[in-house]
Formats: structure tokens, C-alpha cells, sequence
């Protein structure tokens, strides 16, 4: 096992012990824990082992690795996070609660991604505390008709059973199914309709993750008319067959799509590490000298281009390394190549692109050789 291995197996047992005793404390040494949802737990625990598993590995990526690096250094060196604290909370407000980079895609793409991302949010913050005991709700002792709500053991408030506040608090799952379902329709529309989303799309990313997150919402509604309207009427069955579609999706998260959602926190290191890269000095091209990235950004990737096993030195030509040459001159340069391949090695033949005007045939070719 590799030293990155067993760091992220550490730290996936790690994690996964801490929920494990943050339920045993919070529900009281299990007194208000529910034998009937054991196995949701079960799968949580997994799940947890799992992305933080996928999560440690991920960092130790070294282009992953080099942005978290240069993100905490940015942040802690003198002045920083007071510099950049309020351009992380307006990222964060506009890509993670507005999700702008989605709705600048589509309108559609962001209506889904929308409703998806705040009807789970608000499935995970009902589900997870009952399940682990850390929230119960008891009648108010003498009066049938409240309830009282208990979080950690405190009391935290009454309210009565028939007021609307209790309706709102009671279908809180039903509100989040009906937002999943509606990002997950979307989501399907365009996928089914979009000819570029249909020929890159795949099952197991594409289509499984919103089947899942369907099949969800769909049971749970049903346990809901069940109990309701219905009588009762299939209740165990319909119990089972959503346990059986919860444990599915938590066991599958952490090698699914889903795990982008844990993923997306480096966004913030990456927006840190660009707004330093714009202020700070710029790397300009050895070839026409003009600036295109900072000279952080350039210095950077040839760091972890190294670490990749990635060799792109220079031993004689205009840079030291082929990353200080600009994009736009190395398209021009691949031409000048495919050129003289073309007409084996006959330069007089070949006319410079109008970006290589003020150079020589000779120096082109020169470039060419050593590029």
C-alpha cells in the first residue's frame, strides 16, 4: 500500500469512528436512536469511510494538491485572507447558493441543477439528524395536541400538531422530493433532447445518478400517500423498497458523479489563486512576448508537470521550458512543423503565417528544430 493509500484509509477510519461517536453522544448512548433505521446508518458510515477516502487520494493529485497548497499559503501569508475573505464569500454566494456557473450555461441547466442541489440539502438536513437520534420530536406531556422538539436531548421549542408550522416541519420531505423531482425532469429533458448532451452522455454518469435521486423521491412520496390517503395500504413494502434505493444511492456515492459535490470546495482555493495570478507578475511569451498567464500559474504547472513525469525542457531554442511559449505560437509553430514535414525539410517553399512576419524562413526553421 502506497504512503497515499494508507493516509487516505487513515483518514476515512478516522472520519467515519468520529460520526460513529458524534451518534452515540447525540442520541444519548442510543437511547433515542431507531433499531428500525440501523441500516441506513450502516450505509452512511460507509459512505463517509468512502468519500473521505476518494477525498484524501484526490488531494494528494499533484495538480490538486499544488492549488490547495498555493490557496492555504496565499490565504495565510501576511494580509491575505483579509484580502481575500470577502472575494471567497461572494464566490461562494454567487457559485455555491446561486449557482451562477450553471445558470450562464442555460437557463434549463441551471433551473435543474437549482432544484436538485436544494431539495437534497434540505432531504440531507431533515434525514440525517433523525436518523442519527441528534433530533426527536415528543408530545408535550399532559397535551396530545403539540409537540416538542428535542435536538441533542435540549429542548428547542413546542409547536402544535394542526398549526401550519407543523404542517411545514411534518412534509418537509415531501417539499424536498418535489424539488428533486422537478430538477430531475428537467435534467432528463435536456439529456434526452440536447444532440451535443446525447453524444457524450453515459449511463452510469449521466442517467444513473438522476434515476437514483428519482426512484428517492418518487418511494417517499408514495410512504406519504400511503399513510395518508391510502390507509396504510403497502406501507411496509414501500418502506423497504425506498431503505432499499437510500442504501443503494449512500453505498454508490462515493464512485458516482455525486462526488462532485465534494469536490466543489477547491473552487475557492482556485478563485484565490487566480485573483493573487492577475495582481501579481505575468509570464510573457519568449517568442513574441506578449503576457498570457501570471508567472505563478506558468512556474506552477511546470512544477507538477514534473511530478507527472512530464518533460517539456528545451535544450536550445528561445525558452528553457515549451510552458513560456504562448498559446498562439506554439499553433504556429506545430503549422511550421506539419509545413516542413510536408515538404521535407525544402524551407524555401514554405511562407511564414502572418504571426511569424518579422522573422526569417531561417529563424523559423530554427524554432521549428528545436521546438
Amino acid at each position: 500500500m502506497t504512503r497515499a493509500r494508507q493516509k487516505a484509509t487513515g483518514a476515512g477510519l478516522a472520519a467515519t469512528l468520529a460520526l460513529a461517536a458524534l451518534i452515540v453522544l447525540g442520541s444519548g448512548n442510543l437511547d433515542r436512536f431507531d433499531a428500525a433505521l440501523l441500516g441506513y446508518t450502516f450505509a452512511t458510515l460507509f459512505a463517509t469511510f468512502g468519500v473521505t477516502y476518494r477525498w484524501v487520494m484526490w488531494l494528494h493529485r499533484p495538480p490538486t494538491a499544488m492549488y490547495w497548497w498555493r490557496g492555504g499559503q496565499l490565504l495565510l501569508r501576511k494580509g491575505g485572507f483579509r484580502r481575500h475573505s470577502l472575494r471567497m464569500f461572494q464566490r461562494w454566494l454567487a457559485d455555491f447558493v446561486g449557482n451562477r456557473f450553471i445558470w450562464r450555461r442555460s437557463w434549463m441547466r441551471g433551473a435543474a441543477h437549482g432544484c436538485i442541489m436544494w431539495g437534497c440539502l434540505l432531504a440531507l438536513a431533515i434525514t440525517f439528524p433523525l436518523v442519527f437520534g441528534w433530533v426527536h420530536f415528543a408530545t408535550v406531556p399532559g397535551d396530545l395536541t403539540r409537540y416538542r422538539l428535542h435536538i441533542f436531548g435540549r429542548v428547542a421549542g413546542e409547536f402544535a400538531i394542526a398549526s401550519l408550522c407543523g404542517f411545514f416541519i411534518f412534509h418537509g420531505l415531501v417539499w424536498s422530493s418535489l424539488l428533486v423531482i422537478a430538477g430531475v425532469v428537467l435534467a432528463l429533458r435536456r439529456r434526452l433532447r440536447d444532440r451535443g448532451a446525447a453524444a457524450l452522455q453515459q449511463f452510469g454518469e449521466d442517467f444513473l445518478p438522476l434515476l437514483l435521486l428519482f426512484a428517492i423521491s418518487v418511494t417517499g412520496l408514495l410512504l406519504t400517500v400511503s399513510y395518508t390517503w391510502m390507509g396504510g395500504y403497502a406501507y411496509d413494502f414501500l418502506a423497504i423498497l425506498h431503505a432499499a434505493t437510500v442504501i443503494f444511492t449512500l453505498l454508490w456515492l462515493p464512485f458516482g458523479k455525486l462526488f462532485h459535490i465534494f469536490m466543489r470546495p477547491a473552487h475557492l482555493a482556485v478563485g484565490v489563486y487566480k485573483d493573487t495570478g492577475r495582481e501579481g507578475e505575468q509570464a510573457r511569451c519568449r517568442r513574441c512576448h506578449t503576457t498570457f498567464a501570471s508567472r505563478m500559474h506558468v512556474e506552477d504547472l511546470i512544477a507538477v508537470e514534473r511530478q507527472l513525469g512530464y518533460r517539456y525542457e528545451i535544450e536550445r531554442g528561445l525558452a528553457p521550458h515549451y510552458q513560456w511559449i504562448c498559446p498562439a505560437c506554439r499553433r504556429a509553430l506545430v503549422c511550421l512543423a506539419q509545413a516542413a514535414l510536408r515538404t521535407e525539410g525544402e524551407w524555401n517553399r514554405v511562407s511564414a503565417p502572418s504571426i511569424l512576419s518579422d522573422r526569417s524562413r531561417g529563424s523559423a526553421r530554427q524554432e521549428v528544430v528545436t521546438l
